[in-house]
């Protein structure tokens, strides 16, 4: 009897989902994050015949939404949509955070790779990287550049470009959006920003793009040189979101997020539009994920070392 009971149980269990879920974007709404999530979520409610609900929790440079979704219940009606800096910086750059994200989060998939571009303001009159080399030296401890926050990806990326091309700039951190607006005004000389968030500007010619941090040429800004091919070989620092779940979410919940993703990503118009946005769709496996990030944690554990970036 007990036995019987427990099949028709399991028989009787609703299947994945059988509920609204909520994806957690751990920055603010409109920024890259939460661009791409909200590109996902239509196609995954049709998919699933659920709302897949989007939930903004910016703060601390991205650790309060993760700390939210690390602490949420394994059940996949919590999922985090996340990028390099609470992910892959952040464990190194705080001194203290109240989760590990590499332990208490698991992979789901890589959604898209969003490299950022090196621009300058119009007014230096640089337009490649031999004369932007060529401008840092001839003002050497003159020029500033602006980046989101200690420690994010667009501070780093100019640390270790400017450390490689051996001349010395002023870094001017500010809060979110700021930094680009400093930069169109030309009160700092250049920046790496995420694609999304200035090619408007560079179409408009209010910014010069220089390259881009990928290994390959973005789709998005077709033309423009990577920095790895412009000098400076195996540089590469640009920023990725990816699909996260609460450690523990059962391995069937994982899979179907996992095949439903790569299914929405493989669509040309999704394709597209990332691509449009400045997004290079990725896709692929939890294992292809859970290597990349380990690796990228790596990576920038020694640069904010190097870098003597901290926060407390």
């Amino acid at each position: 009897m007990l036995a019987l009971c427990a099949a028709l149980t399991v028989q009787a269990a609703d299947p994945y989902p059988s509920r609204p879920v909520k994806i957690i974007i751990a920055f603010t709404a409109g920024g890259t994050t939460d661009i791409v999530a909200r590109l996902l979520t239509p196609r995954l409610e049709e998919r699933f015949k659920q709302p897949f609900v989007v939930e903004n929790r910016p703060g601390a440079g991205g650790n309060l939404g993760t700390e939210v979704a690390c602490h949420s219940a394994p059940d996949g009606y919590t999922l985090l949509v996340n990028t390099v800096g609470p992910m892959a910086v952040n464990p190194t750059l705080y001194k203290k955070l109240a989760c590990d994200p590499l332990t208490e989060l698991v992979p789901i998939v890589q959604i898209s790779d969003v490299p950022n571009v090196l621009v300058v303001h119009p007014s230096l009159g640089v337009r490649t990287m031999e004369q932007f080399v060529a401008y840092c030296k001839a003002h050497s401890g003159q020029i500033n550049y602006s980046s989101t926050g200690i420690g994010t990806s667009a501070h780093l990326s100019s640390f270790v470009l400017i450390s490689r091309a051996g001349c010395d700039a002023t870094h001017i951190p500010y809060k979110g959006a700021e930094a680009l607006k400093d930069l169109l005004a030309g009160r700092v000389q250049f920046m790496f920003a995420t694609i999304p968030s200035v090619i408007g500007h560079i179409k408009a010619g209010a910014l010069i793009p220089i390259a881009v941090t990928s290994p390959q040429p973005s789709r998005s800004l077709p033309g423009i040189p990577t920095v790895a091919e412009s000098g400076f070989p195996g540089f590469q620092a640009g920023s990725w979101v990816a699909m996260f779940a609460p450690a523990g979410t059962p391995a069937d919940v994982i899979a179907a997020l996992n095949k439903a993703v790569n299914d929405i990503l493989a669509d040309k118009a999704i394709e597209s539009r990332l691509v449009e946005e400045g997004a290079d769709p990725v896709g692929g496996s939890p294992e292809k994920l859970s290597a990349f990030l380990r690796s990228e944690y790596e990576k920038w554990r020694q640069v904010v070392r190097d870098s003597g970036a901290k926060v407390e």
